[in-house]
């Protein structure tokens, strides 16, 4: 048994069951290895899809994503995708062949571990034949405990040499998880006392919890010290749906808000932070925060505390048991309030708490063309009818995104699966692909503008091939959209970022999608059709959307430029 054998082997062991990427001849021997110990391969058609393939299955799975990467291109290939892995700190283990140390002519050879230090991902290296069961297990152990995304090279000639005995892995893994979890810190019962304090005096808290909460399990945790002190719900986008079906759940905080959470948030006497790193993006640049707000701060990461915006108290903890210990403190204080809440509350958030909630002048109609364009608040709002509940939304980058992001329910805080750390475009379709091959159990729905989908539109391959029910909404406006209307005012030339019509549908055809064009709310009967029938390939539902207005949160965003 060579040692690129030997690794795959004690991947298979350590629990990997399922490995995204596309093989070259530096990752061949590895990938069979992990086949062979029974983990399934999902071949993409490029690497940056692989890569965003790999972290979307670890973020709806919970547990390890792994690819694997031919060396020098391959990895170059990813690298996007990797970024925006390690930037939402993603437990990513990238298997990544290595040129050997002594073929220094190599046209392959770029300087890997530089690359992955670069965008944020940690380098680690097969070293030798003897070391290397105890390099996978370090790796592993990094991946996971510390959620980051891992570089581990796999140099060739290492590879290649002769491993020296049995797959034993050293004491650290085990055959069901890579590492022991080590137990998660909690803060001081000084620091939970100050927390209490500060709960127990305000008379309007709000949460917003993020993905960090999410990760902990924290659902329920803070809906009970909500419950005890009266404080509201809110969530960042990416961990939208953890407080899904409670009275006082205010959605997403932040430039998706509804108009009735941003004037509940920033009304708010106390805003706490769970596991969330109050970015510009959830706070509006700051003006989510009253000005005689108390900002408070709970994350496992010292280095989040802080970091985006002041704050007057910060804990680091794990977002669930900090939850648990606050509750413990404010009820062994007796101390029960009503805080923000209230009937009144309640009910405006009944029916004001949904952006479909919101009023608005459907613009649906033709265009200059007098081509037909469907409004995509509407066209949002009746696929938000159409479909089951149980559903993943997976949603790209650009102008359109809010839409699907907003306009779409969610089931739970692992509903919406949004690769959107890094901003790229041109993500989503990959993000559902992976999502779908987690949670198969669930319709998943790929949310997609028309430059990002075609941007990506070689991964409709690997869907079609997988067998994969995705539904595959391409908001078409022929553009950039964002840019257009960012630039687009000022009366800078708009060639560079509009584009001639596309056939959308007969690409997604000649693919093998089911495939419908949609211009007004009756082409959509063709998406009630496809879900009454087997699912057992994409559909393409090419939607020609209205383009005479920007998204309402996009000023916002460019604000962060």
């Amino acid at each position: 048994m060579n040692v690129a054998e030997a690794v795959g082997a004690a991947l298979a062991r350590l629990g990997v069951d399922t490995v995204f990427g596309v093989v070259g001849s530096g990752n061949f021997h590895v990938t069979n290895a992990l086949v062979a110990g029974g983990a399934t391969f999902v071949a993409a058609r490029h690497e940056g899809g692989a890569a965003t393939m790999a972290d979307a299955y670890a973020r709806v799975s919970g547990g390890l994503g792994v690819l694997s990467v031919h060396q020098g291109p391959g990895l170059t290939n990813a690298l996007t995708g990797i970024t925006e892995a390690a930037k939402s700190r993603t437990p990513l283990l990238v298997l990544a062949g290595e040129v050997a140390a002594s073929a220094v002519r190599s046209n392959f050879r770029v300087d890997q571990a530089a690359l992955a230090t670069a965008v944020g991902a940690v380098a680690e290296r097969i070293h030798s034949p003897e070391t290397a069961l105890a390099d996978v297990v370090r790796a592993s152990r990094t991946a996971v405990a510390q959620r980051r995304t891992v570089l581990l090279g796999l140099p060739l000639d290492v590879q290649a040499a002769e491993h020296p005995g049995p797959v034993v892995l050293p004491a650290a893994g085990t055959s069901a998880q890579p590492v022991p979890v080590p137990l998660l810190p909690v803060p001081p019962p000084g620091a939970i006392a100050r927390l209490a304090d500060a709960l127990a005096a305000a008379e309007r808290p709000v949460f917003v919890a993020g993905r960090g909460a999410r990760l902990s399990g924290a659902r329920e945790p803070l809906r009970e010290l909500a419950g005890r002190c009266g404080a509201l719900l809110a969530t960042s986008a990416v961990a939208r749906g953890l407080f899904g079906g409670d009275d006082y759940d205010l959605d997403v905080s932040g430039g998706f808000a509804t108009p009735v959470a941003a004037e509940l948030i920033s009304g708010a006497d106390l805003l706490v932070g769970w596991g969330c790193s109050l970015n510009m993006w959830t706070l509006r640049h700051g003006a989510l925060v009253g000005e005689r707000t108390t900002v408070v701060q709970v994350d496992l990461d010292a280095e989040a505390l802080g970091a985006h915006h002041p704050v007057a108290l910060s804990l680091i903890g794990d977002v669930a048991e900090t939850a648990r210990l606050a509750e413990a403190e404010l009820a062994a204080r007796g101390h029960r309030a009503a805080g923000y809440r209230s009937p009144e509350v309640a009910g405006r958030l009944a029916h004001e708490g949904r952006w479909r909630d919101q009023p608005y002048k459907d613009e649906s109609g033709a265009d200059a063309t007098g081509a037909g364009r469907i409004d995509p608040r509407t066209l949002t709002i009746a696929l938000d009818d159409l479909l089951p509940r149980e559903r993943t939304v997976a949603v790209d980058s650009g102008n359109f995104m809010g839409y699907p992001a907003m306009f779409l329910g969610v089931p739970d805080g692992d509903g919406l699966v949004f690769t959107q750390a890094f901003q790229s475009i041109g993500l989503g379709l990959a993000t559902a692909i992976g999502a779908a091959v987690a949670r198969p159990d669930r319709l998943t729905v790929a949310a997609l503008g028309d430059g990002g989908a075609l941007m990506s539109i070689a991964e409709l391959e690997t869907a079609v091939r997988l067998g994969l029910g995705l539904l595959v909404v391409v908001y078409d406006d022929e553009a950039y959209g964002a840019e257009v209307h960012h630039f687009g005012p000022d009366g800078h030339d708009l060639g560079t970022v509009t584009f001639p019509p596309a056939d959308l549908a007969a690409i997604g055809r000649g693919f093998g999608c089911a495939a419908v064009t949609v211009r007004e709310p009756a082409d959509l009967a063709a998406v009630e059709e496809w879900l009454a029938g087997p699912r057992d390939r994409p559909l393409v539902v090419a939607a020609k959307v209205t383009r005479d207005r920007p998204a309402w949160w996009l000023e916002e965003a460019f604000r962060g430029h």
